[in-house]
Order: C-alpha cells, then structure tokens, then sequence
C-alpha cells in the first residue's frame, strides 16, 4: 500500500508536466512576422464623408497594438515595419423599425471596413502582410442621427481594430 502511495506520488508530478506538452507561453507570430518587433502607425487614410474618421481609426489601432502586446508602437525612423491603413466605407443598415412605419428605422447597425497593409520599413516596396477588416456596432435612431452616429463609429472601428490586430499577432 505505501509503496503504491509512494509510486503515485512520483508519477503525478511526470503526468501533470507532460499533460501540458506542445503548449507555450506567449503568442505565437506568423512565419512572415517573427522577426517584426515595432510598428509605425502613421495616419490612416478617410475614404468615406465623416470628418475626422481617419483620426480615429489610426487612435483605434494604435489601442489594439498596445492592448495585444505582441509589437510595439515606434515612430517610423525607428520602426521594423509601417501599418498603412484606409477606412473604406461605413454602411448602415435598418435593424428594426417602427410598428407602424417599418421603413422608418429605429435602430441601425453600422459597419466599417478598414484595408490595411503592413510594409518593411527598411523596404517599402515588400509587403509583409495585408488584408481588410470588418467592425459592427448598433445604434438608435434619435433626434439627433449625426449624434448617435458619431457616438457608434469609435465602437465599430475598435472592433475592426481588434480583428486586423489579431490577424497580425496570431495570424488569424
């Protein structure tokens, strides 16, 4: 009995380490990616009529990058690659409407679409990655739709921000 008590004592610690094999600490970079430390964020590009959304979307990816960890933010002279990014278009679409009115909507949906590309800062002609990302947020419709929409594109664009972000860092 004690010489099984003593065996089990000695394999728990063998099972438990190997129980975690193949796992690691950390994130694990695209192949493309692994030897990129820093990027530069210059200002994003604005395709769409809303005033000031390139500004926010370049502030809503330099948060992702900081919040994920993976890089570093670095001016351009001193960055290892360069996040060039266009915030395309935002859409709305009617999520619900009045009961009596249905093409009057009360609550819209926004989507912004971000494309984005990642160049070596030392070689701007190779592209090291690229891609376009999606964000939604919801919003009512008030009084005031300009109010309510410019109060629901910081949210729609930190989504998006998180998705090129992840792609960056996880590859995904």
């Amino acid at each position: 009995m004690i010489r099984t008590l003593k065996s089990a004592a000695l394999l728990a610690p063998i099972l438990a380490l190997a129980s975690c094999a193949g796992y690691q600490l950390g994130g694990r970079k695209p192949a493309a990616l692994a030897s990129v430390k820093t990027i530069a964020v210059p200002m994003f590009a604005n395709a769409t009529q809303h005033p000031r959304a390139g500004a926010l979307a370049t502030s809503a990816v330099t948060n992702a990058i900081v919040q994920d960890g993976t890089y570093r933010i670095s001016t351009r002279d001193q960055a290892d690659t360069v996040l060039e990014g266009t915030l395309e278009k935002i859409e709305y679409t009617a999520i619900r409407g009045t009961r009596l009115d249905t093409l009057f909507p009360e609550e819209l949906a926004n989507t912004i679409t971000l494309k984005w590309t990642l160049r070596d800062a030392r070689d701007p002609t190779r592209l090291l990655a690229s891609g376009s990302s999606k964000g939604t947020s919801q919003l009512f419709v008030s009084a005031n739709l300009q109010t309510a929409r410019n109060n629901a594109l910081p949210e729609a664009l930190d989504r998006a921000c998180e998705a090129l972000v992840s792609t960056l860092a996880n590859g995904y």
